[in-house]
């Protein structure tokens, strides 16, 4: 079997807006059947290894010292943007978080933070997460029963949460918002445009803007550091600012990168699992009324929705020796894209994988990775969405589409950009 990927597929693998429709999950299937591992070159990009099995995904997950998050960048960027973040930060990387990180310093970091986010952490936060999504539900209520689901309630409450346990204030909602729009929309829409633009400037110039958003969001986290080190409080801001490695305060550049994986990748993941349970709801009314008569399916449901939506769809890593892998040749150095989305529908592992199923038992679904890089708020994530849903299943009477559901367009992080919806609550 030929390694290289045919140029069509390929070129979808680097299309945004594939990610917004059903092109992207048929080229996965054609992949998964054909090519499960082939090679990707595209024009703009470095050549790529795509990785479409579930199997092949968790095996590379497992295999942390062979194929690292760290040497390489863990999204897939073009020729371009890899060179200026290189001239900027001078390392391959945007920021420097738990993602980008291998041993041993990946475990020494993690350690971190790993007891806010273990279950039993994460259970005594029940109350004050159900409180605040009673608010939501409370406030959906008296949108005259129509509104954008997205919009008017998923993006708004994991961010809440999120912020609440980080301690930032409140009153920096939006500009939280606007920091994870940023980092996760660079392919989207008016940020996708923004880039464009910024990619026509000279080189000097566009660097210049690059640094100074770097700079500004630096600013905005170090002043909360400063705070917590002069006041620390009972908040995960006071863990992350007065957290010591190897015997030294974490630096400037690693607190800013735990910050922002922690503010950012805590909220966007979790609004889109919400949105696209709820895009189910609506177009599935008799799984409404099934829930409502029994809630103890909310979890199956949840589970369901994470593995439907698979909010990140691809991650990279970089193979540090030669070494074969499912047959074929992988040298040191080559990226990988180990395509979350595609495992999520494998045939091999999940019955019927384009339905919507509350009676996967198992649910085998990898949407928050494998391995040492497991997503290390996976618990919050879940009670987050249960709690939801609970609330709000409760109430619901009905749920219906009022129009066209939109994605975004992100080979990263991707779900439901508008989900218009009427409704009657009890």
């Amino acid at each position: 079997m030929s390694e290289a990927i045919p140029d069509s597929i390929a070129r979808t693998l680097v299309d945004p807006s594939a990610y917004a429709d059903e092109r992207i999950h048929d080229a996965y299937a054609w992949l998964r059947a054909n090519n499960p591992l082939g090679r990707a070159e595209v024009p703009g990009f470095d050549p790529f290894w795509v990785v479409t099995r579930h199997a092949d995904i968790l095996e590379i997950s497992r295999q942390n010292a062979l194929f690292h998050n760290g040497d390489r960048s863990t999204t897939l960027l073009r020729q371009v943007d890899d060179a200026r973040i290189r001239k900027i930060t001078g390392t391959p990387h945007f920021v420097r978080s738990l993602v980008q990180m291998d041993a041993p310093d990946h475990p020494k970091y993690r350690a971190l933070t790993f007891k806010w986010f273990s279950p039993g952490s994460v259970k005594q936060l029940e109350a004050d997460i159900r409180a605040l999504a009673r608010q939501e539900v409370d406030r959906m209520a008296m949108m005259g029963g129509a509104c954008d689901f997205m919009a008017e309630v998923a993006l708004g409450y994991p961010l809440h949460v999120i912020m609440t346990i980080l301690g930032v204030p409140m009153a920096d909602k939006a500009r939280m918002l606007k920091l994870t729009q940023d980092i996760f929309g660079a392919q989207d829409g008016e940020q996708a445009e923004k880039n464009r633009k910024l990619e026509a400037l000279p080189g000097f110039i566009s660097r210049f803007l690059v640094k100074a958003f770097l700079a500004d969001f630096t600013r905005y986290f170090m002043k909360i550091a400063k705070d917590r080190r002069a006041n620390p409080q009972d908040d995960l801001a006071s863990v992350i600012a007065n957290a010591v490695i190897d015997g030294k305060l974490i630096s400037d550049r690693e607190a800013t990168g735990y910050f922002t994986i922690v503010a950012t990748a805590g909220h966007d993941t979790t609004s889109s699992s919400l949105a696209g349970g709820m895009a189910v709801l609506a177009q599935v009314p008799e799984l409404l009324a099934r829930l409502k008569a029994d809630p103890t399916l909310i979890p199956a449901f949840v589970e369901e929705a994470i593995r439907w939506t698979s909010p990140v769809k691809t991650f990279m890593r970089s193979a540090t020796e030669d070494t074969e892998f499912a047959g074929r040749r992988i040298a040191k150095g080559d990226w990988l894209m180990l395509c979350y989305a595609s495992g999520n529908r494998d045939e091999a592992v999940f019955d019927d994988p384009f339905a919507f199923r509350l009676d996967r038992k198992p649910n085998k679904q990898l949407a928050f990775g494998y391995g040492a890089h497991v997503c290390i708020g996976q618990h919050l994530a879940r009670l987050e969405l249960r709690i939801m849903f609970e609330e709000l299943i409760a109430r619901l009477d009905s749920v219906a589409p009022d129009g066209a559901m939109r994605f975004t367009q992100s080979w990263f992080v991707n779900g439901p950009r508008t989900l218009p919806l009427r409704f009657t609550f009890s």
